[in-house]
């Protein structure tokens, strides 16, 4: 066979044929950039839900259903975040290896935060359940986990290059602890100063720092705030002499101006999915620092 024909059909093999890096997606760009750095040189994974998109109540597009349905292998937080993306993955992937982060070894999980300023959710308070916190990739420790989960994984599923994603996943780890040392001395001078978020996403990067919110706006991921709460959180402000207010890019910054009218407090904006960052193995470490950047304008500010 004449080399030019020879390689025309070596492209039309099917991929699993021609010895194809597996098709990867991950559910919402943090996890997705993990994923990416853990594929660095060997692959790229995909992403399911577009960055800005909110995880909570997101109605998958025929291009994302596409992509979830082509995988080999899905990861995702789990249903404490995207409770409504197990019917999707179990109809369009039901073949794929799913790597579930929150019950991944060496991921620490924390509950829900309730009573007070934090609320419980109304499903999880009638269901008696100790729900889970999703927002597990904002402690670097968790990413470390996470990447040697995916690795794993990936071994399975790609032997070949085993040794490219193990070196990867351990790669992300010195480098999430070492920025993650650098954060901690910018923000261990902030200690003590009370805030208030929007929505309670933060409690990982809060323990991981030391910097506890004094409460939330929102009483549910997605719901905006009455009246009455906003009147509560306004009176929090002034009780606590609270030094920021945090917006962030899902919800109406409105809100935020009418907590802190008439009192000292600054608003400030955090951004835990990373909305306005490029998608890929840059965005995590991106996200991080851009989480502290936000905590010294607001909170460091004479």
């Amino acid at each position: 066979m004449p080399f030019r024909l020879l390689a025309l059909a070596l492209a039309l093999l099917p991929a699993a044929a021609a010895g194809a890096v597996p098709r990867v997606v991950a559910d919402v760009a943090p996890v997705q950039s993990i994923v990416a750095r853990v594929m660095q040189g060997v692959g790229e994974p995909g992403l399911v839900l577009p960055p800005g998109a909110s995880p909570h109540d997101h109605a998958l597009r025929p291009s994302e259903a596409r992509r979830l349905q082509d995988a080999e292998v899905v990861v995702w937080v789990g249903p404490a975040l995207t409770a409504w993306l197990a019917d999707p993955i179990a109809t369009l992937a039901p073949s794929a290896t799913l790597v579930t982060l929150e019950d991944a070894p060496g991921v620490a999980t924390l509950p829900l935060r309730a009573g007070g300023p934090f609320e419980p959710h109304d499903d999880d308070a009638k269901a008696g359940t100790a729900a889970i916190d999703a927002h597990l990739w904002l402690d670097p420790g968790n990413a470390a986990a996470a990447g040697r989960a995916v690795a794993a994984a990936l071994t399975v599923a790609d032997p070949a290059n085993a040794a490219a994603y193990a070196a990867n996943a351990e790669a992300l780890a010195r480098e999430t602890a070492a920025q993650a040392a650098a954060i901690a001395g910018r923000l261990a001078p902030l200690a003590g100063r009370p805030y208030i978020v929007f929505h309670d996403g933060y409690q990982y990067f809060e323990r991981r720092f030391g910097l506890p919110a004094t409460g939330s706006i929102a009483l549910h991921d997605g719901d905006a705030p009455g009246t009455a709460r906003i009147a509560a959180i306004r009176d929090r402000v002034r009780a606590d002499d609270v030094v920021c207010v945090f917006a962030e890019p899902e919800f109406a910054p409105g809100l935020v101006e009418t907590v802190i009218e008439g009192t000292a407090a600054r608003t400030g904006r955090l951004d835990g999915l990373g909305a306005a960052l490029l998608p890929g193995p840059g965005l995590y470490p991106a996200l991080l620092d851009a989480l502290a950047d936000s905590y010294v304008a607001c909170l460091g500010g004479s």
